[in-house]
């Protein structure tokens, strides 16, 4: 049974409505039954990848509560030909054993493959009801709006993004471009990386106060933060039942107005530029885990600064 506990936003300028906190899976470590418990909770988006390795339990998890759920998942950028992004879709939808996806999302931008030839073959994967919405993930303003004239038939419905407390990269000019264009932001590490590293940048102690305030935790509040943005909802992952509740109760609820503004002047955050993205795409993924045991041992104000 699905208990919903979390307020809805629109998904882009259709009509169907998501809820702003949904469940993210990347390095997701939990079983079916920690994604059922999410759902139960009103967490009815569910995110995904061909390169997660968390299609086949999001599945399972979705099993007959199939049409109540959102299942949105992604196509790896070196499959953005017309013809790999048909094998892409195929091999998703058999992995989460279904006969459509919610929202299908290009994972990031391939300058070696035209955009108009991708979105083209989106478009058409609406038509034979494969997809039912198009979205994309880690695109910049520029390639956002070559991607935006590039469609034909079909709106660009979603941008999914890093975006929390100690990382508003977006907020020069994309974030309010999405805004303006009707375009949800889907906030990927609201967290980010963990609670730990949006210590490390407030060092006035600012969260433990405002979630002392309003009864909430920590992560709360961080997660909060970003649903109170118009067009804004988040994915946090959680790979324990305590966590997967923690996140959930996330919503539902808004902060005042006040304690907005005392985090975003308190908190030290940081504009990521093109050669820190540029660097972090060249860390090899199986480095990844050393590199933030490495990052832990730094001093906070080196942390902070590496976020």
């Amino acid at each position: 049974m699905i208990v919903r506990t979390i307020d809805s936003k629109p998904l882009g300028r259709r009509e169907t409505q998501v809820p702003e906190i949904g469940i993210g899976t990347w390095g997701f470590r939990g079983g079916p039954d920690l994604l059922r418990r999410g759902l139960e909770l009103g967490a009815v988006l569910v995110d995904t990848a061909e390169s997660y390795d968390s299609e086949e339990t999001v599945g399972a998890a979705v099993a007959g509560v199939r049409e109540r759920v959102l299942v949105a998942t992604k196509v790896s950028p070196a499959n953005l030909s017309p013809e790999a992004i048909r094998k892409s879709v195929a091999g998703s939808l058999r992995r989460l054993r279904t006969d459509y996806i919610d929202l299908y999302q290009i994972h990031q931008p391939n300058r070696l493959i035209p955009i108009v030839e991708t979105m083209g073959a989106m478009e058409r994967l609406v038509e034979e009801g494969k997809i039912r919405f198009i979205g994309v993930s880690n695109f910049n303003l520029g390639q956002l709006q070559e991607a935006s004239r590039a469609m034909r038939k079909y709106p660009i419905v979603s941008n999914q993004l890093r975006y929390n407390l100690a990382d508003r990269t977006i907020e020069d000019g994309l974030l309010q471009y999405c805004q303006g264009q009707g375009i949800t932001v889907i906030a990927y590490s609201p967290l980010a990386r963990d609670v730990s590293r949006l210590q490390d940048c407030d060092p006035q102690g600012i969260l433990p106060r405002i979630a002392a305030e309003c009864g909430r935790s920590v992560a709360q509040v961080a997660i909060n933060w970003c649903i109170c943005k118009e067009g804004v909802i988040a994915i946090p992952k959680a790979n324990s039942l305590e966590h997967m509740e923690e996140n959930c109760a996330a919503g539902g609820w808004r902060l005042s107005a006040d304690q907005l503004r005392r985090l975003d002047e308190a908190i030290l955050s940081r504009r990521r530029g093109r050669l820190d993205t540029w660097l972090r795409k060249l860390v090899p993924k199986e480095l990844v885990p050393m590199a933030k045991r490495c990052l832990k041992l730094l001093p906070k104000g080196w942390r902070r600064r590496l976020n």
